[in-house]
């Protein structure tokens, strides 16, 4: 099985925030892999990695990171895929990492979700690579349906709480 989403992590301290994202893969079924890589500890690794993910067959990566936060940017301007940063929150509330994401120069673009949205960058991916997919698209529209439903179910389960001036 070849992963179709590289989630990738500067390191492992930021795997909390990532499984996230792991964990919407696995209950979609989509093969990913998950690497811990460094643009400032390992950046011939990173290079190597970000210059030929797409040749293995990987469509979409997800890179967390916190503090400088280059990762994402890193990888983006050397691999022809889509990249999504999540911002990890580490240091000024996770803003630092959120910022460095956002800015990037023009022509090296970094989707970012919010800070420790990994599963938000999953939710991502999946529609990126629902696109021209319909088994994958099956898949998006049952976990937006999924997502209505969880409200439906909230509102009939509000209809029962009771207080003495409540109206509905």
């Amino acid at each position: 099985m070849q992963p179709l989403v590289s989630i990738i992590m500067g390191s492992t301290s930021d795997l909390p925030v990532m499984e996230a994202a792991c964990k919407f893969f696995d209950s979609q079924e989509i093969p990913f892999e998950m690497l811990a890589l460094s643009a400032h500890r390992t950046p011939d690794e990173v290079a190597e990695y970000a210059k030929h993910a797409h040749e293995r067959g990987v469509k979409v990566i997800i890179a967390g990171a916190g503090m400088a936060a280059h990762l994402p940017g890193v990888i983006a301007a050397m691999t022809p895929l889509p990249v999504i940063g999540v911002p990890i929150k580490s240091s000024l509330e996770g803003m630092d990492a959120a910022l460095a994401m956002l800015q990037m120069p023009p022509g090296i673009p970094v989707a970012t979700v919010a800070i420790n949205g990994a599963q938000n960058a999953a939710i991502l991916a999946l529609q990126m690579l629902s696109v021209n997919n319909p088994e994958m698209m099956a898949k998006v529209l049952a976990f937006k349906q999924n997502l209505k439903q969880k409200i439906v179910k909230a509102n009939a389960d509000l209809a029962q709480v009771t207080y003495n001036f409540k109206t509905n």
